[in-house]
């Protein structure tokens, strides 16, 4: 059994919780301490219950917790080197580091993480994906476009968390932004639009493919439907459960088994 819940997701916190038979962890942290304690139990699940939090990299939305999480618990912090450089000056007196290489693959009580490069401006970010046993979910969230490495590594997932984070239109149109913060987003650095989230999904899509969640929308410049619109004009007629995950609640989660 897999199952993935997502916490939160979009440029005020990315949190998502994993579930197999014999663990539960996080991947990111990136709300409050109290926040994430909060909704963990609307879960079923206690901070004592995880054995791991993965860090995709080190920018505020996605550890944001960690400083005071690791004050008051032990959860061990799984990251790569880099990344762990940049965390330890606000993660302080902890040493619950677990330190991976990235492209690797390890062994989480039972469950199988396997790391991937992501062209992001991050020190050195990474996408994940978690195998249990026959089942395999990725988490694909803050990168610029997809690289080869990218579709390869989430080729044949049965899940899959994918930032669709801007509407091209809206982002051209939106005066709260100034240029220089357009061509970051746009950049090949930056954030998937909604249809280059839709070309990655048509370059790694198969038929055990069933679950799809687009994650990191932003409040301004995108909405569930345009993102949704873009996704189902390039799946079609499909049985993939598609929805959008959201960073004012926790989505209703997906079991794979």
């Amino acid at each position: 059994m897999l199952e993935i819940t997502i916490l939160a997701s979009g440029s005020n916190g990315n949190a998502a919780l994993v579930r197999t038979e014999t663990a539960s962890f996080l991947v990111d942290a990136g709300l409050s301490t109290k926040e994430l304690t909060l909704r963990l139990s609307s879960c079923g699940v206690e901070p004592r219950d995880l054995c791991a939090i993965l860090v995709t990299h080190e920018h505020g939305d996605h550890t944001k917790g960690l400083a005071q999480w690791s004050k008051k618990h032990a959860t061990p912090i799984y990251c790569n080197r880099q990344t762990a450089a940049v965390l330890r000056y606000k993660v302080l007196d902890f040493n619950g580091w677990k330190i991976f290489e990235s492209g690797a693959e390890f062994d989480l009580e039972g469950a199988t993480v396997r790391s991937f490069l992501i062209p992001h401006d991050a020190v050195e970010p990474v996408g994940f994906v978690i195998r249990e046993r026959t089942h395999s979910f990725g988490f694909l969230t803050d990168l610029g476009h997809a690289t080869t490495l990218v579709t390869e590594s989430l080729r044949g997932v049965d899940g899959l968390l994918i930032e669709a984070n801007y509407d091209e239109q809206l982002l051209e149109k939106d005066t709260k932004r100034p240029w220089s913060i357009k061509q970051r987003i746009q950049s090949r650095h930056g954030h998937l639009s909604n249809t280059a989230a839709a070309e990655t999904v048509s370059g790694i899509r198969h038929d055990g493919l069933g679950h799809l969640l687009l994650g990191h929308l932003s409040r301004d410049c995108n909405s569930e439907a345009l993102a949704l619109g873009a996704m189902n004009r390039m799946l079609g007629s499909s049985s993939i459960n598609l929805f959008c995950a959201l960073q004012e609640g926790v989505s209703h989660p997906i079991r794979l088994s």
